[in-house]
């Protein structure tokens, strides 16, 4: 048996964020983290693209919006103090055709309405800050995109957090014991508070204590492509999005390291850890997901077979090149290389409305707060994400045993 005062489930980088921010406000809590891998950012914290979003893409009202500015402000700033790679490059948004023009000037709209520095260029101004982008009319500029290595990030903060918090790896999650212990690979652990950051289990560790039941996972394959010419471009190019959907399409993307590479897909999954082939495959899994797929697929729901259609076809290499393709004036498709690390994207379902959910979604339980949907922008979000979580415990029943000392009451 083990006893801890803060239990997160979690070594991604929203769970060792929340730790962050719980060790700077409360010194004197013992906070333990249980990752069940062998090493850290195994999954979305270590195999997403690493760019840090400016937030105009997101709804004024959402909580995206509210805090995408502040977590890109904050992760540079670390970034910079620490001496980690990051690449200020910044990003333009073309438009393909008349139709997308418009989009355009709403993502400017959203972008003011958030607090974000954007410019709308002419197709002159946008070829002084990327000559190889391609655009219809005008473009959407963002200076403060940038791109970090993800991987390094979250081995960084855990570095950081050494003294102050004990990380238990090869711990799994396998079961909520009572309503103050579950059970792990190896221990039992008695907790007074627990934060549920498993990403891609999140919802079904949370169902164990009875929260978020209205909600499912379901997964999407984010794959890319290398591009073996790292002058091709200077600065990130997206396309316009649909701004239905939480997916913002292939585009051609920089590195922290200067190299470039194009995507990623959004191809639905059929098991949580569908990387590569049938690795990690789950057949309980591939039951539940394919019988929500079916549902969505045969409603069309929120778009979904139109999507799985779109996506599929990116499976087929000369498909996948030609949606970036569009996007630049000239490319050489011969210097396109392999594949790169898949990821998975852990998008939550609605099952009552049968709809993604589209912003961040936190639930709480009896002593407990469940992070169920933490997808992009959350890397980018993770240290203004984890002041917020943390708020929200404090209001709900975090003060009823830390004192003002940040020592357990």
């Amino acid at each position: 048996m083990l006893t801890t005062d803060i239990l997160i489930i979690g070594g991604g980088i929203v769970g060792f964020s929340v730790a962050r921010e719980l060790n700077n406000r409360y010194p004197g809590l013992k906070i333990t983290i249980i990752e069940k891998e062998a090493t850290l950012a195994c999954h979305s914290s270590g195999r997403n693209s690493g760019v840090l979003h400016a937030g105009f893409y997101y709804t004024p009202d959402s909580l995206k919006a509210r805090l995408t500015a502040e977590g890109n402000r904050l992760l540079t700033e670390y970034c910079l103090h620490n001496n980690l790679s990051i690449n200020q490059c910044g990003k333009v948004v073309v438009a393909k055709d008349e139709t997308e023009v418009e989009s355009i000037y709403e993502l400017k709209r959203r972008g003011d309405k958030n607090g974000v520095a954007l410019e709308i260029v002419d197709e002159q101004r946008l070829a002084e800050l990327e000559s190889n982008a391609k655009t219809h009319s005008v473009a959407l500029y963002s200076p403060a995109t940038s791109v970090v290595n993800p991987k390094e990030v979250v081995e960084h903060i855990a570095t950081s957090l050494k003294e102050k918090a004990v990380l238990l790896l090869n711990q799994k999650f396998i079961k909520r014991y009572d309503t103050s212990t579950i059970e792990s690979s190896s221990y039992k652990i008695q907790y007074k508070y627990l934060i549920n950051a498993a990403g891609l289990y999140a919802d079904k560790i949370a169902h164990q204590f009875n929260v978020g039941r209205k909600y499912t996972l379901i997964p999407f394959k984010g794959l890319y492509m290398e591009y073996k010419d790292s002058h091709a471009i200077q600065k990130h190019i997206y396309p316009v999005p649909n701004l239905k959907n939480p997916f913002l399409g292939v585009h051609f993307t920089r590195t922290a390291g200067g190299k470039v590479k194009i995507g990623p897909t959004a191809i639905p999954a059929f098991w949580r850890e569908n990387y590569n082939g049938f690795s990690n495959f789950n057949i309980n899994e591939f039951l539940e997901i394919i019988l929500h797929e079916a549902k969505l697929f045969c409603t069309n729901a929120f778009g979904f077979r139109n999507l799985t259609f779109e996506e599929i076809k990116k499976y087929n290499r000369d498909y996948f090149i030609e949606q970036a393709s569009h996007l630049v004036k000239k490319i050489d498709r011969t210097k396109f290389g392999n594949y790169l690390n898949p990821g998975i994207r852990a998008q939550l379902l609605n099952k009552e409305n049968m709809k993604l959910e589209m912003d961040f979604v936190i639930e709480y339980g009896e002593n407990s707060a469940h992070i169920l949907n933490a997808v992009s922008p959350a890397f980018t979000s993770a240290f203004s994400f984890s002041k917020y979580i943390v708020d929200k415990m404090e209001e709900l029943d975090l003060r009823s045993f830390v004192g003002a000392n940040g020592l357990v009451a």
